[in-house]
């Protein structure tokens, strides 16, 4: 099968620019780390699913923060590049016929892609960088008319409705801190930069936003599981290109270069394997158990620091700093099911301190994020339910 890559950016290399230091930077990274993670316990607790499985394990949810669905009808794209932004990871490629290129936010815990479409009314769009796509301008769009091609509006979705008067398939998604996006799917021919190969996908022509969301891109680019087009959850990228291998290797914070996200194909070869748990209830989403975590040597300082609980203080010219390391076990305690994350991953200097980037809460579940898998390789196999983990890898 033909495979394809996209390009993918760390969210810093286009907005670091916008805060007036580290701390700035670092105090907005952190709320929205912090809100992703509540967005994605609300999921949960709304559908009062108990995801905890077995003894003292603990589940854990990889996100990073976008995708179309339908019937594909061209040569299925391998890969783009990938960009890191501000604990969020920004795909490029080229849309429409007038071949403009733009940035999406991905993101492994929503199915839906979707971009901004103008002409749009006053106060109903957020600035973006990016040329606004206008769907009336490119000439190999259409509309999904939901009576005609019934198949391609997933109204099996609460999100998705169709609209007996106009034809239109349409949505309202909601995100973090109730950000929000409305308008009707269509679908468009999409071109990755790394290959310059076409593929029609269909996705979300979003005329109304409303919430937070950022100039450095256009729209989210939804990567949940893989399910059929049909079902609920059909609009994700995996699903609309029937694909069981997904990879992509996330940059470090500060590298300021891209890496890929690729489908059909991974280049890495998974040092480190962690068994997904399907979960019926939530079909989309990837979910690990974590056999155990260890932590060596870390002397704490006796009160929190922000939203911190273990940190400590030292001199960076001093003898007596050092940092911990940390290993999780997945599944069970063996060198093949271990990851092991070095200070880089581990540590985080906020505000005069050095504090385990590990945030405690109430929840019987965990969410391993960015900053433990930044330079970071995924290899997620839907088909032998595996996620591979491969360490610096980016490079």
């Amino acid at each position: 099968m033909p495979t394809y890559s996209f390009s993918i950016y760390y969210r810093d290399v286009f907005e670091k620019s916008k805060f007036k230091d580290y701390n700035s930077l670092l105090d907005n990274r952190i709320a929205r780390c912090n809100a992703r993670a509540s967005y994605l316990a609300s999921t949960f607790e709304d559908d009062h699913c108990d995801v905890k499985e077995g003894g003292n394990s603990t589940l854990l949810i990889t996100r990073q923060q976008v995708a179309g669905g339908g019937k594909i009808r061209e040569i299925v794209p391998k890969s783009t590049e990938v960009t890191c932004v501000n604990s969020e990871y920004l795909a490029s490629f080229l849309r429409g016929s007038q071949l403009v290129k733009h940035y999406l936010l991905i993101d492994t815990g929503s199915t839906l892609l979707w971009w901004q479409c103008g002409p749009c009314e006053a106060n109903k769009c957020y600035k973006q960088d990016q040329p606004i796509y206008d769907l009336t301008a490119s000439r190999t769009s259409r509309k999904v008319d939901c009576i005609r091609r019934s198949s391609y509006c997933i109204t099996e979705d609460r999100d998705f409705h169709c609209d007996q008067y106009s034809s239109e398939c349409i949505y309202s998604k909601r995100y973090v801190h109730e950000s929000r996006t409305n308008g009707f799917m269509a679908d468009d021919v999409i071109y990755f930069v790394l290959g310059m190969k076409p593929i029609r996908v269909t996705f979300g022509c979003s005329k109304h936003q409303s919430g937070d969301f950022s100039s450095s891109n256009s729209g989210i680019l939804g990567l949940g599981r893989k399910v059929f087009p049909t079902e609920k959850g059909g609009y994700s990228l995996p699903s609309q290109f029937r694909s069981n291998l997904m990879s992509m290797c996330l940059p470090t914070f500060y590298s300021g270069k891209g890496s890929v996200l690729s489908f059909h194909t991974s280049k890495w070869p998974g040092a480190t394997k962690a068994k997904l748990l399907p979960n019926y209830k939530y079909p989309t989403q990837f979910l690990l158990m974590i056999r155990r975590a260890q932590v060596r040597d870390i002397p704490l300082v006796n009160s929190t620091v922000g939203p911190f609980d273990t940190c400590y203080e030292g001199d960076p010219g001093g003898d007596d700093l050092f940092f911990p390391v940390v290993k999780l076990y997945f599944g069970s305690v063996s060198p093949t099911t271990m990851l092991f994350l070095d200070h880089e991953r581990v540590m985080l200097k906020y505000r005069g301190f050095y504090c385990l980037a590990f945030v405690g809460w109430k929840n019987n579940y965990g969410i391993l994020g960015v900053n433990q898998l930044q330079g970071v390789a995924l290899t997620f196999d839907t088909s032998e339910n595996t996620l591979a983990f491969d360490i610096d890898a980016c490079d």
